[in-house]
This record gives C-alpha cells, structure tokens and sequence, in this order.
C-alpha cells in the first residue's frame, strides 16, 4: 500500500494527477481528437490556434499539455513525444518557460491580454514554439477578447495558442472563426469504470466492479471527476472499494431499489411502495439522486422499448427487459415526466422524504387504467392475472377461465342531419353529474351504449384519445365498423388501433372484428357527447342563476351584471 498512500517524506499524488495522460495514446474516449491532430502533426499541417471545447474533466487541458509536447520535443515536431528530453520533462512538471498557461477566469481584464501579448511578440527562450494555453476563455471580458483578434488572426510564426473552454457558445464568433475547433466528448460510463479498473489494478486496490460502474456513473462523464471520486472511496473503505461504501459514500440508490420501485407500481401496490421509500430514508439516501436515477432507469427502458440497439450491456439488462416488458411506452414516459417534475418540486415539499412519496403517489394515481383510486381497495382496478391494467402488460389468460361479456346491440345510425340539436333544460337545482342526465340528452340514436363501452375500458394515453374520437357506426354480431373523422385522422396509427382493439376483444371476446375508417366529421364520439352534457349542464346552472330572485334584484336594481364565465355547476372542477 505504499504505492498508493506513499510516507511522510514522499507524499502519494491525487490519482487524477498521478494518472494524467502524458501521450496521445493514454487519452481515453477521444480519439477523434487525437487522430485529427496525429495526422495535422504528422504532415506538418500546424495551425496557430487550436480551440478545444468540452465538459470538465474530459481531458482540455492535458491534450493542450500533450499537444505542447509535440511541438517542442527535441526529437522533433511530432505526434509521439519522447517524454524524457528536457521540453518533455519540463512541461509535464510545469517548469517549461516557452509554455505559459492562463486562467482566463481570474485573469478577465484587457491589461491582462495585453501583456500576454506583448510578451508573444519575443522569441523563445529555450523551445521551438512559445505555447499558450488560456483555459476558461470564455471568462474573458469583451474588451480583452478585441485585444487579442488581431494577434490571434495573425500571430507571430513562433507563437502556438492553445484556447479551452466549458462553454463555447459565450465566446464571440470573431474568435471561433480564427481557430480549429475540437469538441472533447464525454466519458461514457462503461470507459471510465474500464479505466477505473485499470488504474486500481496497477495501485493493487481491490474494487468490486458493481462498485466502479456506481462511480463511473456519479462522474458523469469526467475521467477526472472519476479518479477524484475513486480516491474517496479508498479512503472511505479502507483500502478497499465496495458496492454499499460507495453508495454510502455518494448517496446514491443501487438499481435493485429502483425496480422495486417499478415492481411495486406495476402491481399498484401502494403498501410495497411506501415501504421500499421507507427503507432509502433509513439508509440516508439522498432523494435527489434517487429521482435522478429512477429517471436515469426511466430513460433506459424507454430506450429499450424504441431502440433496443441503443442500450449498453449492463449487468442488470435483463432486469430492464423484465420492466419493459411489463410497463407500455406511454406509461415510461409518464413515469419519467413525473419523476422530473418530482424532483423539481422536492425543494417545495415540507420534507424531502413526504416529496418523494408524493412523487411516487403521483405515478401510482395516474397510470393508465388506475382511475386514481387508491391501491389495495376494490376501487383500484386491480385485476386477476393475466388482465390487462393500469398500464402494465401481462400474459394473457385463457378465454375459458372469464367468459367474455356479451357485446351490447346497437341499433344501426340513423341518417346525420337528423340528430337534433342539445335542448337547454328549463332551470332547475343544480345537481352532481349521473346517468339520470345522461338520458335526458334527446335523439333517435342509441350511441350511448359505445359512451359505456369506452368508459369500461382500460386504457390510457393516445389508445384512449382514439376510443374516445371514434364513433360507431355498425355492430353486426362480432362485427364493429368505427368512423374518425378527418380533423382526428393522426390518432388512426396502428399502435395506437391495436391497443384499442386489444381492449375490446379482452373484455366482449377474441373472435371480434374490428375495423376503422376515416370519414366525414364524426357527431356522436364519446368526446363529443360528453361536451354537450358539460355544455347542457353549463346551460342550466347559469338559467338557475340568472332565475334566481336575489340575483335577479342585484342586475335590475343595482345594476350587477353576470359573468357567464365564472359559472360553474356543482360538482366541477376548473
């Protein structure tokens, strides 16, 4: 271990200084970078000023240093510096005097640039190129990035400036017309535990590989960040990196967490739910992180749904499979908008902990085919295996075991122009919304009978919104011909028609056939009829208010007038 923490005379380096690439070769996930400066090295295709561009910790500053190397090697101009001549040595310690490198964040001002300046005006003292290295360029002030245009644009021959930055798009166009630009790509997580690996090897650290993967996924794509991280966990356990150290140490859930987290609403067990939440508090987690990376979780499975050949090869993958394949698209993306919204609300909550189980309430209510009925009641629309609902697929279970239901006999439509218009109810107490007004609603057509067929069905999302823009026009036996009209066309997606479809045949049989065409504008959807209920009732309650007698001597005799608008019958919401 001596190796690694080193003595009191010889203190141990911090690993991300200890490891810094010296060469191009050791630079991890850049190699479009490398290979396009190799190349411009090689046929001596220099350029006077290079801007590299990146998140922190991607490597901006140790391929500027590199790149100084190629330039002052005394082998040379060349891709592959020696690393032992005097240039070499001198800038990997720091002390070459033809290399100055800048903080652009403390150094703002214009007098600063132009001393930089004036001193890029006399030739090198030992090297072959003076080389400048400003980081953080884009702190500079306006004033001093005029200063600099003109040398920039035509510096002396000796001269090599090397620019980074964290935020390319602060820095004026005038400047990044003058440079090459490279764009430094994170790390992806998979690399950086491989690097990990690597480096813990050579430092004979032992280090579960659950272990490294949690912190190459808290580096968030900073190699350096990764390797500052690792020193922690060292400290942290003694020697020795673990999975539950590093997760107490970074505060982070382990995966096992999350999908029992989505098990849990699968099966809308509210009770399971609220006592996994329990157990993150007791292992201090922060609940922050825990959203983040259930929304992390969230964003994988979706991809996993869409575009499998995007998802990495994890140890868990066929755990994310499982999860796919029992929640739908439309429910993962519900899931991941409301694990969003959670987490940007848990500063508002009166605890962190009440947040996070709001937000998972949140998901609980609002799955498709809940009805935002609390779990473990009858209300909550739980079924018998192998039912579809609240938006998680199952097998299905044979016909034999739950006879279908009989299919309600609709009357064919009669002609459209009959249908007449919606009567306004003479007034009358307003009262809550039941089937009694329902059947006051006038006309020859019995299309109420498709009104509750959709309602009893479970489904959620754009299969929903076609159910409910679809109007019957036929039911011949097994038999079902639905009309959408053209201003609804976009909802006839064949996903979206399966889903709807799915849903008849589990609940009137799987020998029904259903078919879909586009036509005039549909009048009779379930949309539509629950707009002219809501309008009928809108009708009545503003006749009662303006039939009532206070009300009637507030407008005739002191002159008040109604606002229709701020009417509202009982027992609706804004």
């Amino acid at each position: 271990m001596t190796d690694l923490f080193g003595d009191s005379a010889s203190p141990a380096l911090a690993l991300a200084r200890k490891w810094r690439p010296r060469v191009f070769a050791d630079l991890k996930g850049q190699e479009h970078v490398v290979q396009a400066l190799s190349n411009a090295l090689t046929q001596g295709r220099l350029h006077h000023a290079y801007l590299l561009t990146g998140t922190r910790g991607v490597g901006k500053t140790t391929l500027a240093r590199i790149l100084a190397k190629c330039l002052n090697c005394e082998t040379g101009v060349t891709a592959t510096p020696c690393g032992v001549c005097s240039a070499c040595s001198q800038i990997d310690t720091g002390r070459f005097v033809d290399l100055l490198e800048l903080d652009a964040a403390s150094n703002t001002g214009v007098d600063n640039m132009r001393e930089v300046l004036d001193n890029a005006l006399y030739a090198p003292t030992v090297g072959r190129y003076k080389v400048y290295i400003i980081d953080e360029v884009h702190m500079l002030s306006k004033p001093a990035f005029n200063s600099m245009l003109k040398t920039l644009e035509e510096p002396p021959a000796h001269v090599k400036f090397i620019l980074a930055t964290t935020d390319p798009q602060k820095i004026p166009v005038t400047v990044l017309s003058r440079c090459l630009q490279f764009n430094l790509k994170p790390m992806p997580p998979a690399l950086v535990a491989q690097h990990l690996g690597e480096v813990l090897a050579q430092e004979h650290v032992d280090a579960e590989p659950a272990a490294l993967a949690l912190l190459a996924r808290a580096a968030a794509g900073s190699m350096r960040d990764a390797l500052s991280l690792t020193d922690q966990a060292i400290a942290y356990g003694s020697g020795r990196i673990e999975a539950a150290g590093v997760e107490a140490m970074l505060g982070t859930v382990r995966r096992d967490y999350l999908f029992d987290l989505l098990d849990a609403l699968a099966a809308q067990d509210g009770d399971a739910l609220l006592n996994r939440a329990r157990q993150l508090a007791e292992g201090g987690i922060a609940f922050d992180a825990a959203l983040q990376d259930l929304g992390s979780l969230l964003t994988q499975l979706g991809l996993l749904l869409h575009a499998p050949g995007a998802v990495e090869s994890t140890a868990d993958l066929e755990r994310m499979k499982s999860a796919a394949a029992r929640l739908d698209a439309e429910t993962v993306q519900l899931y991941y908008q409301i694990a969003l919204n959670g987490r940007r609300d848990l500063p508002y909550a009166p605890d962190e902990f009440s947040g996070f189980c709001m937000t998972l309430l949140r998901m609980l209510a609002f799955a498709p085919g809940s009805g935002g009925a609390p779990a473990g009641t009858a209300a909550s629309g739980r079924s018998a295996p192998g039912s579809v609902a609240s938006g998680v697929r199952a097998e299905a279970s044979p016909r034999a075991a739950a006879p279908a239901e009989p299919l309600p006999v609709i009357p064919p439509p009669a002609p459209q122009e009959e249908a007449p218009a919606v009567a306004v109810l003479p007034p009358e107490p307003i009262a809550p919304a039941s089937p009694a007004l329902v059947a006051r609603e006038p006309g020859p057509r019995n299309d109420w009978d498709w009104l509750a067929v959709v309602a009893g069905l479970r489904l959620g999302g754009m299969a929903k919104m076609l159910a409910d823009h679809c109007e019957l026009i036929s039911q011949t036996g097994d038999v079902v011909a639905l009309r959408v009209g053209e201003a609804h066309k976009h909802l006839l997606d064949r996903a979206y028609q399966d889903k709807l479809v799915a849903a008849l045949r589990d609940k009137y049989g799987t020998t029904l056939d259903v078919s879909f065409e586009i036509g005039a504008a549909a009048e009779q959807t379930p949309q539509q009829v629950r707009t002219r209920i809501r309008e009928a009732r809108q009708a009545e309650a503003v006749a009662a208010i303006e039939a009532d007698p206070f009300v009637r001597e507030l407008v005739d005799h002191l002159g008040g007038q109604i606002d229709a608008n701020s009417i509202q019958p009982s027992g609706e919401s804004t």
